[in-house]
């Protein structure tokens, strides 16, 4: 037979091959359609050929026509979409020709001159799809067969003869009979009943119960009682002898049916659906080898024929000596037909396994539907779970069953569920009148998992002993870091104090520390107001009091808006307003998914959050984290050393994380442009560790090197990474793709995951760690190769246009109305007509793609930002550091309340100093284009020991400490400008601070220009006379501090030192300060930086000691000694060796070890 490797090629650029399809019917169309899907190469031109005057229609649902009448209603494809496909897939179909030979060895087909092309007499192939399906069985050797009023129930032709005949005045209120009681047999008794023509309906059953290979006596019984409750007569255990005839009219009429009992039964008509037989005489005739026994052309897993590149699928077919009479194999053969013949050059192909007979149906009113092993109890178990098979082997046992049964008599519902006998797998079912468990029980059979749950659950459901609450208990812990638990966030908001999520943040620190506990707060905190009969609105900030993150991202793209006062103008509150660190990071977001521009363009540079700022992570002592892109965690030994070589001449502290890439840690600002450009050099680029985009597609080796690997996964891992890399969104996304189903990459916890299987792969969705975690959910199941990027296209250009500010993946689909059933309708069934326009967008951002850190390398503007210090090239360390197995790290912060914070009233010194004078500290040029700018231009400048922070704000000054409070660390310079929303008039922001008269020196010489004057700290609501001075928030942990009082807005026991500060006409910048030594003295970074020591023990200390004590040498991590290397690890290490049978097995055990 034809092997697999022999079906799809790399298309490159070679011509398309032809592929004839024999048969239009319900499988024949489903390979055509696959086909023309999957191949979006272009591989191919379709040949179909249908022995029937229509398209492909819906054969299950013949039954309707007897309503409608009409053809066209049936067809599973309007014929305008064969036309279509004659142009864009090439795609021809030819209608009322039969074929009549078939040669292999020349690959050609004689035909019937189609209609439409009277000339066309024979067809050649490259590959030929046999889809013949099978005819209705007429029992040949029963006298009368062949009487006029003898049908059978196939096609629309067979349908359309019944419905004339039924015309005829003498049927009028006789009996018609339906011969076989089985799921056609009952559709053809309602399509009788439907005419309205018949007095009596009657089906005759040759064995005690209908439905006889779907449901026990029982069951059968069941439907009896509902089918004869519906007006239709039912005859079991009776066989027909003989079909009477009258021949008075010289036609041979049917007059009635003798049966082997002797008894009679008059009746006018005859349907018989006693089966079907395998339509293989094209195949057997060419010499094809075909199943002698119940027939079929003999096909193998990869439904290849014995003649090269011919196949056969559906219920033409015989695989493993079966044929299949349910569309559900047909279907599942055409699939994997079609996905070979186009996908096998990317994946490993496909193979045809044992079908699914489950059935969900409802017959003549009758819910009825059978699952997996459903005769199991009856017949002994088929197909046994994995581990039951291995135990039974081990212990010689025999299998047997059990079965659960439910029986209402009152409502007609039977239910039979059956389980290995221990009650810990489901492998099949029966269920008659209530089928709503169908689609929950198939797939406990199907992937063959142990029950979590007791059996009697399944029917009954779970016991409940008190009424279900899935809220959080009040003593839960929501943000570790301050230790705020739900009460203690829910207490003020019910007791008035606090109103806004802003003093929630304020008066319980929740959120204020790592920030990963917002999402929780939030929602807390939302619950919470709504149950008070309070709004809970879901605008941006105070900035935007009418715009959530979705609606601005929905007017920013409509309206083409590309700067912040843009945006202002068009929807801010503030028309003049410079918005805040909440609003800034979440439009600058939306700039980068919409425009993918430069994070450190002028425009958007003063937007961009503490990460992006300086495209690197920022870390506790104020260096950053360089992170290579390392796609699929795949790299080259090459480049591999570059990055050894670069960490080791930088002392860079370097991990492995677990998305599979390299960090290093504690780069300086001013050596980042270095580095960066050392790894350019060496064919690397911007990870993006730093950004809300994409992170990393993390994957196992797959079919690259694993012998259990199913699928490509690091190359679609790579494919999928290197679209989407850069790609900014509302919060960072992680990806994964695992092999195979053990899942090593852990593909199900992420915000897309893809699972290889047998017929592609699994994309899972909106899964993540963090403070909540949540199991990613099922998108879309087995999808092919080629399929996978515009569904996953689709999924993240719809969560970037309709997610809110920071929201992940995983709360973003909870807070989806509709949910992810919802979301299919959206992604998969275009239920919105958005799907092109998506994948469009998409399309356009990865086109738009550029290295981030290449470009700054390259570009002066930009190179100038990386400095520690604007007025020297002096550095600082602003935290000491200490060696931690082998590498340098950043001492540990001490507790807050044990010194961590500095508390000390750094804005009452303006008040305190002996003395100020007017320093010049940097030329005015430096602070160029600011009025322009978001953020206005900000320097941090060295002064003796202390660091100070100066900003041009929309032509004014400001200047502070340097250092945060919080944490002390020394960073403000960098974080983000905010003022309060004002409906004033705002002809400019809050003036400097105040001024004292200039002194006679040049150096205190009076200003060009006044620039201050006093403004209490005040919002425009309270103060008409402008808005309220602006603030700056620390990078690290977004602590707002005024740039006038120096007082903190979010923690009333923090302050920062401000100064007056004033350009002059010598083109200099002047900051009024105190003499050196007393700036040092209460500003100095020696004295706060913070020091070894100052954390106490380390966190791991005691358990250190405890080790110590225990024998264990080596410390922090390291062991000392080999395992069992002293007496009793021995002793452990010989028990734990038998225990997995005497170290036989390799590294995997025993053979009986499940991995």
């Amino acid at each position: 037979m034809a092997t697999t490797s022999d079906m799809a090629t790399s298309p490159e650029s070679t011509p398309r091959k032809r592929i004839v399809v024999v048969g239009l019917g319900m499988v024949g169309i489903a390979f055509i359609e696959k086909l023309i899907k999957l191949d979006t190469q272009k591989q191919y031109e379709i040949i179909v050929i249908g022995e029937e005057p229509h398209v492909a229609y819906n054969r299950v649902g013949l039954t309707s026509f007897f309503t409608h009448r009409e053809v066209e209603q049936l067809y599973l494809n309007p014929v305008e979409w064969y036309k279509q496909h004659l142009t864009t897939s090439s795609l021809t179909h030819h209608l009322s020709t039969t074929c009549l030979s078939l040669s292999p060895s020349s690959k050609t087909l004689t035909i019937s001159p189609p209609p439409s092309t009277p000339s066309l007499s024979s067809l050649s192939y490259d590959h030929l799809v046999l889809a013949t399906g099978s005819r209705a069985l007429l029992p040949t050797s029963t006298p009368g067969h062949d009487s006029l009023g003898v049908f059978v129930y196939r096609t629309i032709s067979d349908l359309q003869n019944l419905i004339s005949w039924s015309t005829l005045p003498r049927i009028k209120g006789s009996t018609g009979v339906v011969v076989g009681g089985g799921l056609l047999g009952l559709e053809a008794a309602k399509a009788l009943t439907d005419l309205g023509v018949y007095g009596r309906v009657v089906v005759i059953e040759r064995n005690g119960w209908v439905l006889a290979r779907q449901v026990d006596e029982e069951a059968g019984g069941l439907v009896v009682e509902g089918v004869r409750g519906l007006g239709v007569e039912v005859l079991t255990r009776r066989r027909v002898k003989e079909v009477d005839c009258d021949s008075e009219s010289g036609e041979r009429r049917v007059k009635g049916i003798w049966f082997e009992d002797g008894e009679y039964l008059a009746c006018s008509t005859i349907c018989f659906a006693i089966g079907i037989k395998p339509r293989d005489e094209l195949a057997r005739e060419a010499g094809i080898a075909c199943s002698e026994k119940g027939g079929g052309i003999v096909v193998d897993d990869s439904l290849a024929t014995s003649a090269p590149d011919v196949y056969a699928i559906g219920e033409c077919a015989s695989w493993q000596g079966q044929t299949f009479g349910l569309i559900g194999p047909g279907v599942e053969m055409a699939d994997v037909l079609a996905f070979n013949l186009t996908q096998a050059y990317l994946h490993t192909p496909r193979v045809f396994k044992r079908p699914d007979l489950s059935t969900k149906l409802k017959l003549l009113g009758v819910e009825v539907a059978s699952f997996g092993d459903f005769f199991a109890d009856r017949d002994g178990p088929k197909y046994l779970p994995p581990k039951v098979k291995r135990d039974l082997k081990k212990s010689g046992g025999k299998a047997t069953v059990k079965a659960l049964t439910y029986k209402d008599p009152f409502s007609s519902v039977y239910k039979k569920y059956i389980f290995t006998s221990d009650g810990k797998y489901l492998l099949g079912g029966m269920m008659i009148g209530d089928t709503t468990d169908y689609v929950r029980l198939v797939p406990l059979v199907k992937t063959q998992k142990a029950l979590d749950i007791p059996p009697s659950q399944l029917i009954l459901g779970a016991k409940k002993d008190s009424e279900e609450d899935d809220d959080l208990p009040d003593d839960t812990q929501i943000c570790s870091c301050h230790n705020v638990t739900k009460a203690d966030l829910v207490s003020p908001l019910k007791s008035g104090a606090c109103t806004s999520l802003g003093d929630l943040k304020s008066c319980t620190k929740a959120g204020t520390g790592c920030g990963g506990c917002m999402p929780l707060v939030q929602s807390i905190f939302n619950r919470t107001m709504s149950s008070l009969g309070t709004e809970v609105k879901n605008n941006l900030c105070p900035h935007f009091p009418t715009y959530s993150r979705a609606d601005l991202y929905n007017i920013i793209s409509v309206k083409r808006l590309r700067t912040l006062p843009d945006v202002m103008r068009e929807a801010g509150a503030d028309a003049d307003s410079l918005g805040c660190e909440v609003c800034k990071p979440a439009i600058a977001s939306i700039f980068a998914s919409l425009w993918n521009d430069h994070v450190m363009s002028p425009a958007h540079h003063g937007l961009q959050d503490t990460n992006d700022r300086f495209m690197g992570n920022i870390q506790r002592n104020g260096t950053f984290s360089v992170v290579p892109r390392v796609a699929a965690g795949e790299i080259t030994p090459e480049k591999l050393i570059v990055i050894g070589e670069v960490a080791r001449e930088y002392n860079l502290y370097t991990k492995i994380t677990g998305g599979q890439r390299i960090d290093m840690f504690g780069a300086r600002k001013q050596d980042l442009l270095q580095i960066w450009k050392k790894l350019v050099d060496a064919g690397m680029e911007s990870g993006h560790a730093y950004a809300k985009s994409l992170r990393t597609v993390k994957s196992c080796v797959g079919t690259t090197w694993c012998r259990f690997g199913v699928g490509d996964s690091v190359g679609m891992a790579v494919r999928l990474e290197e679209r989407y890399k850069g790609l900014r969104a509302p919060h960072k996304i992680k990806g994964g793709v695992s092999g195979c189903v053990r899942e090593c990459a852990e593909a199900g916890n992420k915000d897309f995951g893809l699972i290889a299987t047998d017929k592609g792969f699994n994309i899972l969705i909106a899964g993540n760690g963090g403070t909540t975690p949540r199991h990613s959910v099922l998108l879309a199941k087995d999808v092919p190769p080629t399929q996978v990027i515009p569904i996953i296209d689709r999924y993240l250009m719809f969560y970037i246009r309709t997610a809110d500010k920071l929201q992940r993946t995983a709360r973003w689909l909870e807070a989806l109305p509709g949910g992810i059933d919802y979301l299919k309708e959206v992604i998969l069934d275009d239920r919105l007509g958005i799907c092109a326009s998506l994948e469009a967008q998409m399309q356009e951002l990865v086109d738009s793609y550029f290295d981030e850190w290449a470009e700054a390398i390259n570009n002066p503007a930009m190179q100038e930002r990386f400095k520690q210090f604007a007025n020297t090239d002096e550095g600082q360390p602003p935290m000491e550091v200490e060696i931690d197995r082998g590498q340098e790290r950043p001492v540990m912060w001490p507790r807050e309340d044990e010194g961590g914070s500095a508390k000390a009233d750094f804005k009452g010194l303006r008040e305190k100093w002996s003395s100020t004078t007017w320093q010049p500290v940097l030329e005015a040029s430096y602070f160029k284009g600011a009025d322009e700018l978001p953020n206005g231009i900000s320097a941090s400048i060295k002064r003796g020991d202390t660091q100070l922070a100066v900003w041009r704000i929309k032509g004014k000054y400001y200047a502070s400490q340097q250092m945060c409070p919080h944490k002390r660390t020394f960073a403000l310079s960098d974080g983000l400008v905010g003022t309060e929303p004002s409906s004033c008039p705002s002809s400019a922001l809050p003036p400097s601070p105040p001024t004292t008269p200039p002194a006679s020196s040049p150096s205190t010489s009076p200003p060009h220009s006044p620039t201050s004057s006093t403004a209490p700290v005040t919002s425009c609501s309270t103060n008409p006379q402008g808005p309220t001075s602006p603030w700056i928030s620390c990078p690290f942990h977004k602590r707002n501090f005024s740039l006038t009082s120096g007082s903190c807005k979010n923690d009333t026991e923090l302050s920062i030192a401000t100064f007056d500060v004033e350009e002059r006409e010598d083109g200099m910048v002047y900051i009024k300060l105190p003499p050196v030594e007393e700036l040092d003295r209460e500003l100095g970074t020696k004295k706060w930086m913070v020091k070894k020591g100052e954390a106490g023990e380390g966190q791991l200390n005691e358990l250190d000691e405890l080790n110590k004590r225990k024998g264990i040498e080596g410390k922090k991590g390291r062991r000392g000694r080999k395992p069992g290397a002293s007496e009793a690890g021995k002793e452990v290490w010989k028990k734990l060796v038998e225990a997995v049978g005497g170290g036989s097995g390799g590294c995997g055990g025993g053979p009986e070890l499940e991995w």
